[in-house]
C-alpha cells in the first residue's frame, strides 16, 4: 500500500460580525485542510495553523517526498519532510505544513488499522476531557467588554467550568475586566487570561500582582515568545501559573521555554508544531520537566479532535487514585467551518466531551460543505487562521 494523492483546501467564511484581541481585528476565518488517499482508496484529514495559501503551499513542497510512500510509516515519513525543510524552516509555516500531513496520516493509519488514534499512540487514559471556553473577545472599541456579562451566562448556561478571557488592553483596563469577570463567574469556574503576548516584562508583573486574588488559573502568553528568560522572571514573581507555546515549533523550540524554567504550562498547536508525531515527543518532553501539556486549538473540528486524542494519552505525572480533569481549549467565536464541515458534531455533556472511538481522528468530512466553502467568498483576504 502506498500513498496515492494528497490533495489541499483552502476554507473561507466571512464572519457576520468582526472581533479583536490586543493585536489584531478578524473579520473572517481561512483554513486550509489536507485530505491524503492511500492505493487502497482509504484516506485521511488533516490541518494546518497558520496562513492557509501559505501552508497549502508548503503541502504541494512537501508533496513529491510523500508520495509513494507507506502511509503505515507515518515517523519515517516525519523524517523525510523534517529533513527536507531543515535547512530553511527549522520554525514557522512548513512546519503547519508538516503538521497537516502527519494528522492526515494518522488519520488514514487509524482506519485502516481500524482503530482510534488514542489507541495507536498508546491508549486513552482517560475517556472524558474537560473543554474550556475560549472567548471574550473584543467587539466594540470604545467599550471593548460591553458583551461580556451576556457572554458569561451563555456559557455558564451550557455547562463550562473554565473560562479564558483576553486580556492585553492595558494594565488598569485588563484589571477591572478580570475583576468584573469573576464577579460575574463566581467561585466555581476557573477563569484564565490570556494577552497574546501584549505586555513587557514590567506590564505583566503589574497586572500579576492585581489579579493574584481572583484565583486566576493561568496567565496565557503575557510576553512575547522570544524572551524566554523574562518568562521565568515573570514565573518566579507570580503565584499565577504561566502558560505559552502556541507560536514554538518542534521538541527543540520547546527544550527552549522549557530548560529556561519558562512556563508551568506548554501550549503547543497540534496543527503547527509538528502534528501528532513531534506532538508526542514534546509532551515526552515536558514530562521529564514536569510541566503540564495543554494544547492550543484553533480551526475546525479536525484540529478539536487531534487534541481530544492527544489529551487522552498523555499520562497522569504524578499518578493518584483521583487524577484532576484534563483540559481542552473549545473555541467559541463564530466558527462557520468548525461547526458544519465534520460530523459527528462536538458534544459537550455535563461539563465534559467523551473521547472518539471510532477510527483515526472518528469523523467525517461532509465534502459538500468543503466545496461550499472552497468556492465561497473568492475575495477574502487570507487574514484569519
Amino acid at each position: 500500500m502506498t500513498i496515492e494523492k494528497i490533495e489541499t483546501f483552502v476554507l473561507k467564511d466571512k464572519l457576520s460580525k468582526s472581533f479583536f484581541f490586543s493585536q489584531w481585528e478578524y473579520s473572517e476565518r481561512c483554513i486550509c485542510v489536507v485530505k491524503v488517499t492511500a492505493s487502497n482508496g482509504q484516506f485521511g484529514w488533516g490541518e494546518g495553523y497558520g496562513p492557509a495559501n501559505i501552508l497549502e503551499a508548503g503541502i504541494k513542497f512537501l508533496e513529491p517526498h510523500v508520495l509513494g510512500q507507506n502511509p503505515l510509516e507515518n515517523e519515517v515519513i516525519w523524517n523525510t519532510m523534517y529533513r527536507k525543510t531543515l535547512d530553511y524552516a527549522r520554525r514557522g509555516i512548513l512546519v503547519a505544513s508538516i503538521s497537516a500531513i502527519d494528522i492526515a496520516l494518522w488519520d488514514l493509519k487509524g482506519k485502516i488499522l481500524n482503530l482510534p488514534i488514542s489507541t495507536l499512540l498508546g491508549g486513552a487514559h482517560r475517556k472524558k476531557i474537560k473543554p474550556y471556553a475560549t472567548g471574550l473577545y473584543f467587539t466594540d472599541h470604545n467599550n471593548p467588554s460591553r458583551d461580556f456579562e451576556q457572554e458569561v451566562a451563555l456559557y455558564k448556561s451550557q455547562g463550562f467550568k473554565a473560562i479564558k478571557m483576553k486580556v492585553g488592553l492595558g494594565v488598569n483596563e485588563d484589571y477591572e475586566n478580570v475583576k468584573k469577570m469573576r464577579q460575574l463567574l463566581g467561585k466555581d469556574i476557573e477563569l484564565m487570561i490570556d494577552s497574546n503576548h501584549a505586555y513587557t516584562l514590567r506590564e505583566s508583573l503589574a497586572l500579576c500582582k492585581k489579579i493574584e486574588p481572583f484565583d486566576i488559573s493561568w496567565f496565557e502568553e503575557p510576553i512575547s515568545p522570544e524572551y524566554y528568560k523574562q518568562y521565568s522572571e515573570l514565573r518566579s514573581k507570580t503565584s499565577i501559573p504561566i502558560s505559552g507555546g502556541e507560536c514554538e515549533y518542534l521538541r527543540f523550540g520547546f527544550h527552549q521555554l522549557l530548560r529556561n524554567n519558562s512556563v508551568d504550562i506548554i501550549q503547543p498547536d497540534i496543527c503547527a508544531s509538528g502534528g501528532l508525531t513531534e506532538a508526542k515527543r514534546i509532551a515526552a518532553l515536558a514530562s521529564t520537566y514536569g510541566v503540564d501539556v495543554v494544547p492550543h486549538t484553533w480551526g475546525t473540528a479536525i484540529g478539536i479532535h487531534v487534541a481530544l486524542h492527544f489529551i487522552a494519552n498523555l499520562e497522569n505525572m504524578p499518578g493518584r487514585m483521583k487524577c484532576p480533569d484534563f483540559l481542552i481549549e473549545y473555541d467559541q467565536t463564530e466558527n462557520g467551518l468548525r461547526e458544519r464541515l465534520t460530523h459527528p458534531k462536538i458534544i459537550m455533556k455535563d461539563g465534559m466531551i467523551e473521547v472518539p472511538t471510532a477510527p483515526g481522528l472518528g469523523l467525517e468530512v461532509d465534502e459538500q460543505v468543503l466545496i461550499e466553502y472552497s468556492t465561497k467568498n473568492e475575495n477574502v483576504n487570507d487574514t484569519v487562521f
